[in-house]
């Protein structure tokens, strides 16, 4: 079998696939006909973020069986076509952690002590020492945006510097945060409180400019900004007027919303009170041969031997039990993260209850693309259908399987409850014909949706005209409606509209939505 490194990888992870008795070739820097040229002649493809697997290079790979990232982020790979061709794609989220919450340390204390400016000002012959004075960071406090893995590992480096930790993280249940030392607060207590911000979230619709203008003016005039994590969680506008008002001190940056970073993309790179670097967090040596190290032998694995490892889209199982519960797996993995994006609080229990004739199946592979339907609207490319469980126990989240032979109103039926903080949900769904996911319970609300890619949920009273205004406010503003669906509650006077959208919905529409007579609440939801 022959296996494509497409970009530049630590020289371990080639040994590795050679001596595992794969062919390998090393061809870096193709362009993408180049590459779609050459692709249908490999089984394997390593890239790390520079290669585009494309729907056309998909398309072109006729022989192609797995495509392996060298690293967390999987933005390059088009993971829908892939799946659509039933090509595993993998990754190695565990690698560059450390790394990672170590530049994020680095670039606190460069910021702190104004080491880049003082360096450029020597480099120019100055000797300017009372101009660069510096603070300590002992005894200041600092707040984390995000207290999963990488953010963990930074507030313990924090605290090792005899900091103060005070964390926000919504999904984040708050007896876990308290064992690390930290405190949980909101956003806005954080933003008051913190003498430094340091971000640890991925880039998702609900963290997207999580950090703007509004955050910005809560800060106190000396805190200082870093974000080491994703592009696009800090609105660099809406940060470029606060560093050029003097609303905040400083801020330190690894990561961009455009990427190459220019002046002519980015006037914060004008500012002195600015620092950065070029998208650094995971380029260590350690991090690079970790990951090096993880993608190959997951890949030699696959192809030589059929064992799945750390696949964003494929669940580790035999072929005959997914024969027999594949459609199941989708559904769950819908259900999942449908319960994340409504769920307020962070998540203490999971219960999952399999009914009817599905009882009787293997449903542990179910239980766990529900886990990892559940994280991935938090957590992106960091989540697979391997380390689900254990992101689970990590967090404390106790789940709870259970089965009964009958079930009233459908043959087999699956109903997840999940509790939180704040409350809980249940929704229950079944796969109608041979593969044809179905949500039919949401809470105490009955209906028939297809909980599927861009959608719309809204919370609205039971009286005429409100879905014509509805269907007017999105029609004018240039969205589809694929599907509506509505579930009604007896004796309420209420409804549920569950819409199937061909795109996601603004926030300046959702506005509009919400502003809607009769209309309770409403949310956008991006499912699987």
């Amino acid at each position: 079998m022959k296996v494509l490194i497409s970009d530049n990888l630590a020289s371990v992870g080639e040994t590795i696939l050679r001596e595992a008795g794969l062919e390998v070739d090393v061809r870096t820097g193709l362009s993408p006909e180049e590459l779609r040229a050459i692709i249908a002649d490999y089984d394997g493809l390593v890239i790390r973020s520079a290669t585009k697997v494309t729907a056309e290079i998909i398309e072109a790979a006729d022989n192609l069986k797995v495509v392996g990232r060298a690293g967390i982020g999987l933005d390059n790979v088009d993971v829908a076509a892939a799946s659509q061709k039933g090509i595993v794609v993998m990754n190695a989220p565990d690698g560059n952690a450390t790394t990672a919450a170590e530049h994020a340390v680095a670039m606190m204390m460069a910021l702190t002590r104004n080491v880049p400016q003082a360096t450029a000002s020597m480099k120019e012959g100055k000797w300017e020492k009372k101009k660069f004075q510096g603070r300590e960071v002992t005894g200041k406090t600092m707040g984390v945006v995000g207290i999963g893995r990488i953010g963990r590992i930074f507030a313990e480096r924090a605290m090792g510097l005899r900091m103060k930790v005070i964390a926000f993280d919504p999904h984040m249940p708050k007896e876990q945060v308290e064992k690390l030392g930290a405190e949980l607060v909101s956003l806005d207590e954080l933003c008051r409180r913190a003498d430094y911000i340091s971000v640890h979230v991925p880039l998702t619709p609900e963290t997207k400019h999580v950090l703007g203008a509004e955050q910005f003016a809560l800060m106190k005039p000396e805190a200082m900004l870093i974000d080491c994590a994703r592009g696009g969680v800090v609105e660099e506008k809406a940060l470029y007027e606060a560093l050029k008002n003097g609303t905040i001190r400083g801020a330190a940056l690894d990561v961009f919303e455009v990427e190459p970073t220019t002046k002519e993309n980015c006037p914060l790179l004008g500012l002195d009170n600015f620092i950065c670097t070029p998208h650094l967090g995971a380029s260590t040596a350690e991090a690079q041969e970790n990951v090096a190290v993880a993608i190959a032998e997951q890949m030699s694995n696959y192809l030589l031997h059929g064992t799945v490892v750390n696949a964003v889209n494929v669940p580790s199982v035999s072929a005959d039990v997914m024969a027999k519960v594949g459609p199941y797996v989708k559904l769950a993995e819908m259900i999942g993260a449908l319960h994340m994006q409504i769920a307020k609080g962070g998540v203490e229990e999971v219960v999952v209850e399999f009914s009817g004739d599905l009882a009787q199946q293997t449903t542990t592979p179910i239980t766990v693309a529900l886990l990892k339907g559940l994280f991935t609207p938090i957590l992106r490319e960091a989540v697979n259908y391997v380390n689900a469980p254990l992101i689970a126990k990590e967090r404390g989240i106790r789940v709870v399987e259970s089965k009964t032979g009958q079930s009233d109103d459908f043959l087999n039926l699956m109903s997840v409850r999940v509790k939180t903080s704040e409350g809980e949900n249940v929704l229950a769904g079944t796969v109608f014909g041979k593969k044809e996911p179905r949500l039919v319970r949401f809470n105490t609300f009955r209906l028939e949706a297809l909980p599927e890619g861009p959608m719309l949920f809204v919370h609205n009273n039971d009286v005429p005209g409100v879905i014509g205004k509805l269907a007017s406010t999105i029609g004018d503003a240039g969205v589809n409606i694929a599907r509506m669906t509505v579930g009604r509650e007896q004796d309420s006077g209420r409804n549920i509209i569950l819409l199937n959208t061909d795109s996601l919905l603004d926030r300046e529409l959702l506005k509009k939505v919400k502003a809607l007579d009769n209309i309770h609440d409403a949310m956008v939801l991006d499912l699987p």
